[in-house]
Order: C-alpha cells, then structure tokens, then sequence
C-alpha cells in the first residue's frame, strides 16, 4: 500500500495518522495545536470598533471586515495545508484521507495546493479531531481508498 496519512482537524486541532494497511489501526504521528481558535471575538481582536457620525449627527458602530474566530481558523487551515505541502515534498506520504468539519474542511480546500488535491483519496465531513485513534478509525472506510 502506498504511503498514506488521515489528517483530522478543526479549527483549533490538526491530528496526522498514519495506517500500515488499507483496514489497520491508525497510528498518530504528530499535531498541531491552534489556542488563538479558542478564544473568543473579544479576546482576538485588539480594539473595539470605532464609531463614525452620518451627515445626521447619528453615529453608527463599524463592523468589523471579518469575523475573528472565522480568521484565526482560516489562519490555521493555512498552517496545516502548508505542513502537509512540507511533508509532501519529502515524500512522507502518497495519499491523503481528510476528516473535518465542513466549515475547516471547506477553508483547508482553498489552502490546499494542486499537488495535494491530486493526493487525496477520502473525505469526511465530521468534527472528531478530539477523539481516541480507535474512535476516528470507526468512522473511516473499513478499507481505505487508494488512488
């Protein structure tokens, strides 16, 4: 079987899985930890948003351009989609098996560069990054896909 790794991840936690077969156990090989996706809106962002008055006198809050949380987890999806094009290069893997919830799932897909798209063999949409190796494997194929 070729070289393959399970990635599992949210926005706060990115878990690299290894498997010696298409059905054997998963065996973790390294992490990544994001605390900034912890944190709350107030505690990421450095100012409160000023105010500006209309031609009325009224004034009016500005938004902010984007969400924080949704920022520190694109951050994130970037950071994780750039170890993998590391790993990649050095040829420490072939195929790639994906798990993520939608929201990460869809940010790590735009950060993920030709090369790696054309490595991945499964996808899921489930948040479980949190949990025990033999609960991930659960939810995974009984025999994973190759390409």
């Amino acid at each position: 079987m070729k070289p393959t790794w399970i990635l599992v991840a949210d926005n706060t936690l990115a878990r690299f899985f290894t498997v010696d077969t298409a059905s054997s156990p998963l065996e973790e090989l390294s992490s990544l930890t994001h605390a900034q996706g912890r944190l709350l809106d107030h505690d990421i962002t450095t100012a409160i948003p000023g105010k500006i008055k209309s031609s009325t006198g009224v004034g009016h809050a500005l938004e902010q351009a984007t969400d924080p949380k949704q920022h520190e987890a694109d951050n994130f999806a970037k950071h994780v989609a750039d170890y993998l094009s590391d790993a990649l290069n050095v040829n420490k893997f072939e195929q790639l098996a994906i798990v993520a919830g939608p929201a990460f799932l869809g940010m790590l897909r735009q950060h993920l560069s030709g090369q790696l798209k054309k490595r991945v063999c499964f996808e899921l949409n489930k948040s479980i990054a949190e949990q025990s190796p033999e609960n991930i494997r659960s939810h995974l194929p009984k025999f994973l896909p190759s390409i």
